[in-house]
C-alpha cells in the first residue's frame, strides 16, 4: 500500500481566527491541515474567543494559541509578530470578519493578527464570514478588493443558508475546500 504526502507536509499555516459565528468551522480546518502533515499556529481575536475556545484550538494544533501581544506581562514577555510572520508559510485569516478585513485593508493593528498581517512575508489568504447585508455592503467591498489589490487571495464567499436565516454570499468557504485552496496553491 502507497501512501500519498501532502503537499502542506511541513509546511508551516498561520491560522488568524477572528469573531464570527463561522470560527466554530475552524476547530475542523486545523485538524485537517494538521492531518495533511502542516504545522499549524493558530492567533485568535479577542472577538474569536467568544465563539471558539482557546482550548479546542490549542488542543488539535498540538500548539499554544497566540491570543494577545504579551506572553506573561509580568516578565515582560511577548509574542513576536514580525518572528511569526517570517516563520510561516502562507497566513490563512478564516473566518475573516468584516471588522478583521477592516483593520486589514486600512493598515489598523489593535490585535496581534493585525500586526502578524502587517509582518507577514509570506502569502496570504482570506475567506470572508459574516451576514449578508454586512459582506454585500460597499465598505466590505471595497475592503475585499483592497486587500485583493495588495496581493492577497481573498477566496470567494459561498451564497448558502446563514446563521441570521438570511440566504445569499456571506457564508466562510468550508474547511475541506480551504484545504483543497492550499493544496493547489502549494502544488
Amino acid at each position: 500500500m502507497s501512501s500519498v504526502v501532502s503537499v502542506l507536509q511541513g509546511r508551516k499555516i498561520l491560522l488568524g481566527v477572528s469573531g464570527s459565528i463561522a470560527a466554530y468551522k475552524s476547530a475542523v480546518l486545523v485538524r485537517l491541515l494538521v492531518k495533511a502533515g502542516a504545522e499549524v499556529q493558530v492567533v485568535l481575536t479577542p472577538a474569536a474567543a467568544a465563539f471558539v475556545t482557546p482550548l479546542t484550538l490549542g488542543t488539535l494544533s498540538k500548539n499554544p494559541v497566540l491570543q494577545g501581544f504579551l506572553k506573561d506581562e509580568r516578565a515582560g514577555e511577548w509574542h513576536n509578530h514580525v518572528h511569526l510572520g517570517l516563520w510561516a508559510d502562507a497566513l490563512v485569516v478564516a473566518p475573516a470578519s468584516a471588522n478583521t478585513l477592516a483593520h486589514l485593508a486600512n493598515g489598523l493593528c489593535d490585535t496581534l493578527l493585525d500586526a502578524v498581517y502587517l509582518s507577514a512575508r509570506c502569502p496570504v489568504f482570506v475567506a470572508p464570514a459574516m451576514d449578508l447585508d454586512m459582506y454585500q455592503h460597499p465598505a466590505t467591498q471595497a475592503n475585499l478588493g483592497r486587500l485583493r489589490q495588495y496581493g492577497n487571495t481573498v477566496w470567494e464567499s459561498p451564497a448558502g443558508e446563514l446563521a441570521s436565516g438570511l440566504s445569499g454570499p456571506g457564508r466562510m468557504l468550508e474547511p475541506e475546500e480551504i484545504v483543497a485552496e492550499l493544496e493547489r496553491f502549494f502544488s
